[in-house]
């Protein structure tokens, strides 16, 4: 259907109008513009964040990790010592506790073990703690003779028993 000359003729005229809108208090220019700054940042932080969310990973001494019962679906690290006479290796597969002098965790891992993993030696652990066990997928070992993991070192004079045991083995305080 053709709209009418006069219609259209009134479109174009008011195209070519041009009304003059009162120019924008400095005030309300400040307001928006820290509007959009705000709603900038959140946007970032909340990007940032979300991106984190994935590969945050906590860190539990084995006492800790009781109390606290991570979801099976959580990624955690746990570390502490390797109880003397609990390793029973398979194949590629191999079930060891670990300590913090406190409490004890029952560990499988599946895979190549590091080279300095051994009995009596400091350890962290990564993985997930399902039912009441922990599955792990990465193992870190320690160093040297004089090394262990800070937050090892840290969970072990929290439980009180760093005097007695740990410092026996020539682990340095």
């Amino acid at each position: 259907m053709r709209l009418p000359l006069l219609l259209w003729l009134g479109l174009y005229l008011l195209s070519r109008v041009r009304i003059k809108k009162p120019a924008m208090k400095p005030k309300y220019k400040r307001f928006i513009y820290l509007l959009i700054a705000l709603i900038s940042v959140s946007i970032g932080v909340m990007l940032i964040l979300s991106a984190l969310k994935e590969n945050i990973v906590f860190f539990y001494s084995p006492s800790e990790l009781l109390v606290k019962k991570p979801g099976p679906e959580q990624r955690i690290r746990i570390g502490g010592l390797v109880v003397e006479k609990s390793v029973k290796k398979e194949k590629d597969k191999i079930e060891f506790e670990v300590t913090d002098t406190a409490h004890t965790i029952h560990i499988t891992y599946q895979g190549i073990t590091p080279g300095l993993f051994r009995e009596g030696q400091g350890i962290v652990a990564e993985g997930n703690f399902i039912n009441g066990q922990f599955i792990a997928t990465n193992l870190l070992a320690k160093h040297d003779e004089n090394y262990m993991p800070p937050e090892v070192a840290a969970a072990i004079k929290k439980s009180g028993h760093w005097k007695q045991q740990v410092q026996t083995k020539g682990i340095k305080p």
